[in-house]
């Protein structure tokens, strides 16, 4: 079903009818690249989002969900620099005048605006820097706006993540194109920092809105960097239905395919965010096969990602099987230690994920297998210092406790995360 699945360049302006740009408004002063975007389709969208899980929630995130409840979009406007959080009723209707102003400027109700703000919590937001420059954020939408729109939303992210696909429905070419940020404060639970997906696939709210949630299940939900869930996670879907096809309105054949679809893309966009992490030299992926059931699996793949010490020991290229014991021990899901093994591999090169035309191939495909069935083994600490000294690593788990496997993403910790989070604010 993935096999019709191809890429395709222009990121969430690739889909028929999408348009974006991004500016510069000086959010924060010291700020030389863009900092504020705007999306928008030309046609109304049905729509869903999936927001962050933290009780202490961004005034963006209060109003985007609130907006999107009816299942129909139409624009979105995002801003780095300033989360909006912890900012009362003064931050709330900030996070409005947002919404108003690109209205305005694109003949919208605010009703039918995303709403995104990401960066330092506690502070006001100075939104009318934001309108004052909103009629010329909306006058420069177009096809290419996607090159502006991707570096607007990043913040100690360093590199800009999009992609985007294409693939055959009902025959009709069927396009979903996506672009996120995220690089710390990640321990994603129904969302990520901030994405945004974009399709003119014809499909109904309900069914967007089904696809996503399953979606993100496999792929955003299992990515950590630093077990920190943001207050401003947001990930939504816009779909304007310009490709033509026949409406999903249940699930079938031709829903099968989408969520195909939409699962390659989310895919992607999480190893980038893990790859990506802040002060990261290596991804970690690690697979979890054999497992009772497929949350068991992600479950625990994700345990071991999110274990500061397995990080640091990814950091030092140390094979130091015991650390991924302990986190798969005190994850809560059920395993048997005995019927367990440990093996670490080459991984992809990471830095495919931002480097067009970088090889796709496995480095080598070199793997030593350090724990069987419960019982260390005496293995070649060269060789596997060598396979944790490339830029992606994967760890992976066998079991005999089923059939399932489940994946998940993240990345090592270093020196620099510290520096970069000991001065955030400055």
């Amino acid at each position: 079903m993935q096999s019709d699945v191809r890429f395709v360049e222009g990121g969430v302006t690739a889909p028929e009818g999408f348009t974006a740009n991004g500016i510069l408004c000086h959010i924060k002063e010291s700020r030389k690249t863009n900092d504020t975007a705007l999306l928008f389709s030309e046609k109304p969208c049905t729509a869903a989002g999936v927001f962050t899980q933290n009780r202490v929630q961004a005034e963006s995130v209060k109003l985007t969900r609130k907006n999107i409840s009816d299942g129909r979009m139409q624009a979105a406007v995002a801003n780095s620099g300033n989360a909006n959080a912890c900012t009362g009723s003064r931050g709330a209707e900030n996070a409005y005048r947002m919404a108003k102003s690109a209205a305005d400027a694109l003949g919208l109700s605010p009703d039918d605006v995303i709403v995104c703000s990401t960066g330092v919590i506690g502070q006001q937001l100075p939104v009318e820097k934001i309108e004052k420059s909103m009629p010329a954020l909306a006058a420069g939408l177009s096809k290419k706006g996607h090159e502006e729109a991707r570096t607007a939303i990043m913040t100690t992210d360093t590199h800009y993540k999009e992609c985007a696909v294409q693939f055959t429905l009902d025959n009709h070419t069927v396009t979903i194109g996506t672009m996120c940020k995220g690089s710390g404060m990640i321990h994603i639970n129904m969302g990520t920092m901030l994405g945004f997906i974009t399709t003119d696939c014809a499909i109904s709210a309900q069914m967007l809105n089904t696809a996503l949630r399953e979606s993100i299940l496999g792929t955003y939900n299992c990515v950590s960097i630093d077990g920190d869930t943001s207050t401003n996670d947001t990930l939504t879907i816009m779909a304007n239905g310009m490709a033509g096809n026949r409406e999903i309105t249940a699930d079938g054949t031709d829903y099968d395919i989408f969520l195909a679809a939409l699962n390659k893309v989310n895919t992607v966009m999480a190893k980038k965010i893990a790859a990506d992490g802040e002060g990261a030299s290596r991804l970690i992926e690690c697979t979890v096969t054999g497992a009772q059931d497929v949350p068991t699996a992600r479950g625990l793949a994700k345990e071991v990602i999110s274990s500061n010490l397995v990080k640091a020991a990814m950091f030092g290229k140390d094979a130091n099987m015991g650390r991924i014991l302990c986190a798969l021990g005190y994850s809560g899901y059920c395993f048997t230690p005995e019927k367990t093994c440990i093996y670490y591999a080459s991984g992809e090169n990471a830095q495919r994920y931002f480097t067009p035309g970088v090889d796709d191939e496995i480095n080598n495909g070199q793997q030593i297998q350090v724990f069987d069935h419960g019982v260390p083994l005496n293995f070649d600490e060269d060789l596997a210092k060598r396979i944790l000294s490339g830029e992606a690593v994967e760890i992976l788990v066998t079991m005999e406790d089923g059939t399932a496997e489940g994946r998940a993403w993240g990345c090592d910790l270093t020196y620099d995360y510290v520096k970069i989070n000991g001065d955030y604010r400055t």
